[in-house]
């Protein structure tokens, strides 16, 4: 059946490709924190552990969110670690980096997900697209307090 929510299939399909990166860098980000929550050693164990574990378990909420507005979209969400290598804008982590390198490469990791939000935004706005206007706001609000959260970990 065809699909008639008020947004043209040329609108859809641009906001499904940024929903697609969004997507690719939030698994991406997803991947490497609970890399880290695996990996994290030091003085700071116990808080970054458990730090990571509640900033892996949102992100699997999210990314599950994600999908499922590409998908109301009527588009495939992309599902493979080959699909993601070619969309996301980050990269992984080379080896076990210490705790402050890990806090580090998360930060960079959340700033990065806030920018490719905040590159979908004008296409989903221009669109009159309120669920992707919202879903994308809300990721971007969980994003920015992280990494702030982060950020404060460097502080001395």
């Amino acid at each position: 059946m065809d699909i008639d929510i008020g947004i043209n299939p040329q609108d859809r399909a641009r906001i499904a490709e940024g929903l697609s990166r969004l997507l690719a860098d939030s698994y991406t980000l997803y991947l490497t924190t609970h890399n880290f929550h695996w990996n994290v050693t030091g003085p700071m164990f116990n808080t970054l552990h458990l730090m990571f574990e509640a900033q892996y378990n949102e992100l699997a909420l999210a990314v599950d969110l994600i999908s499922e507005r590409i998908r109301a979209l009527v588009f495939p969400a992309p599902g493979t670690y080959r699909e993601f290598q070619k969309l996301t804008s980050m990269r992984e982590p080379d080896g076990v980096p210490n705790a402050q390198d890990m806090i580090r490469q998360l930060v960079r990791g959340q700033e990065a997900v806030i920018k490719t939000a905040r590159s979908i935004a004008p296409i989903a706005d221009q669109a009159s697209d309120e669920p992707t206007l919202d879903l994308l706001t809300q990721r971007m609000q969980v994003h920015e307090k992280t990494a702030w959260m982060l950020r404060s970990l460097l502080e001395s």
